[in-house]
């Protein structure tokens, strides 16, 4: 429920763009991006105005090319993205905010149930089948990909994941799961027949 108190910790007028992280926000990720390698030359970006770049395309859904002037160049927001993407900082990021929200509801940090569920999407041909597989979903008559994802009672999302929607329902619940590696230990595994 809205209140005087809290509306304005929620105001985000005050920022250059909404999708821009508090100082309060910034204090949780920052801690959580490693630093820079050692050797080389150092690291002249910001990471803040990074993280501000990527939640700008994120809550905006723009195309790299329309990021902002104001925001780093969509090359080096892009480069760190595919970069925190493959060395977990993104997953850290998302699990630490996960455990965060889990225990300020007074919930365990680890989830005991979830749900999960599908959704089959037209796709654009970009790439080429080898880049980037289609398949045809008879059961909705649709080709193009399929979405797995996994959410708690609250419905707070603990993983997803994409690929061809050809892909049967039980085969993708038992690929999204076999991609959790422990991160959810008290998460309990029934399968209903």
């Amino acid at each position: 429920m809205w209140t005087q108190d809290n509306r304005g910790r929620y105001d985000r007028s005050k920022l250059r763009y909404p999708s821009d992280l508090t100082d309060d926000e910034w204090a949780l990720v920052n801690p959580l991006i490693p630093p820079a390698k050692r050797g080389g030359n150092r690291r002249h970006v910001d990471e803040r105005a990074i993280v501000d770049g990527l939640m700008y395309i994120l809550s905006t859904g723009c195309q790299w090319r329309a990021l902002p002037k104001d925001l780093p160049p969509r090359s080096t927001v892009h480069d760190y993205f595919d970069l925190w993407s493959w060395d977990g900082t993104l997953d850290r990021i998302h699990h630490a905010l996960y455990v965060k929200c889990r225990e300020q509801t007074g919930r365990e940090a680890s989830p005991t149930a979830a749900i999960i569920d599908s959704q089959s999407v037209k796709a654009a041909e970009k790439g080429g089948a080898s880049i980037d597989p289609h398949g045809y979903d008879a059961g909705k008559k649709i080709k193009g990909k399929k979405r797995h994802i996994l959410v708690d009672t609250q419905g707070l999302l603990l993983h997803a994941i994409v690929h061809a929607a050809d892909l049967q329902d039980r085969d993708g619940g038992a690929l999204l799961l076999a991609t959790l590696f422990g991160m959810f230990p008290f998460l309990l595994i029934h399968i209903a027949h």
